[in-house]
């Protein structure tokens, strides 16, 4: 028999240790904000014990969920824009040793530089509103995205791209059978950074020339001193990119377990190609 504890144990126990974790830092928060710090010390209004009660108020009266549907939806378009992008280019960019010649300095120089960095053009050029939260947006996550479909692509054994130009599938072919399936568990990984990236980005970029959203949220606490409502919004922040993240590494676990339980590429290519011919001789 195996020493090995189960699995059940093994989540509770890692779960215990994480939730631990963040008690400490709770306490820790409570005892600099409501112990160290003396009641009239502007650092005593960023305690836990009032954060959260204006969470609760901010939820109640929709505002909270108002910033939070409009972070949300200006996040998904960014990352929608750099996916239509960045696959095509990353997989491009695999498959082809001169494109990743001419384009490696220059995609390494553009993802050096800081998305928050195209700021003032983004607003010169798309003015204030959506648009420039979305462009910085897209920006932050097209790296990770073309970064990830590379990888897959190098990854991929270079077999299974020969037996199907061996039996005479079309670029076509080699590209839905054999390449973009071996590349979404890279992709998944990809796409787990990007959203990461994408999130830290789009609180400062919509602390310009918006009205609403969870970077405003935060503008706006301040502008009227409301700190523990400023507090608030930073959790909910934390919260809500904890929940984002937790999405994406499930969504990439699943895609590595999918690669190691599929039938391999080129039989799904060898059935695919060979379907027209199974189907002329029924006829």
């Amino acid at each position: 028999m195996s020493d090995r504890p189960p699995a059940w144990r093994v989540r509770a126990a890692r779960v215990g240790r994480a939730s631990t974790g963040l008690l400490v830092a709770l306490l820790l928060w409570w005892l600099v904000t409501d112990v160290v710090a003396a009641p009239g010390d502007m650092l005593a209004r960023f305690s836990p014990l009032t954060a959260a009660p204006a969470i609760v108020a901010l939820f109640l009266d929709g505002a909270g969920l108002v910033h939070v549907s409009v972070t949300l939806e200006r996040l998904l378009a960014g990352i929608a824009i750099a996916t239509l992008v960045g696959v095509p280019v990353g997989v491009a960019v695999g498959l082809s040793r001169r494109l990743a010649d001419y384009t490696g300095a220059l995609f390494q120089f553009l993802r050096m530089v800081s998305p928050l960095a195209w700021t003032p053009i983004a607003i010169v050029l798309l003015g204030v509103g959506d648009l420039p939260v979305v462009f910085l947006v897209a920006v932050a996550a097209v790296w990770p995205v073309i970064l990830g479909a590379a990888a897959g692509v190098h990854a991929l054994d270079p077999g299974w791209l020969q037996i199907a130009t061996t039996l005479g599938a079309s670029r076509r072919e080699r590209l839905t059978t054999i390449v973009l399936p071996g590349i979404r568990a890279h992709l998944a990984t990809g796409l787990r950074v990007a959203l990461g990236t994408a999130w830290i980005v789009i609180v400062p970029a919509e602390m310009l020339g918006v009205d609403s959203g969870l970077g405003y949220a935060i503008l706006d606490a301040r502008d009227r001193l409301r700190y523990d409502e400023l507090m608030g919004v930073v959790l909910v922040i934390g919260l809500l990119g904890f929940a984002l993240d937790g999405v994406a590494q499930r969504t990439s676990a699943r895609q590595r377990r999918r690669r190691h339980t599929r039938p391999a590429a080129p039989d799904a290519a060898i059935e695919v190609i060979e379907a027209p011919v199974d189907l002329a001789r029924t006829r």
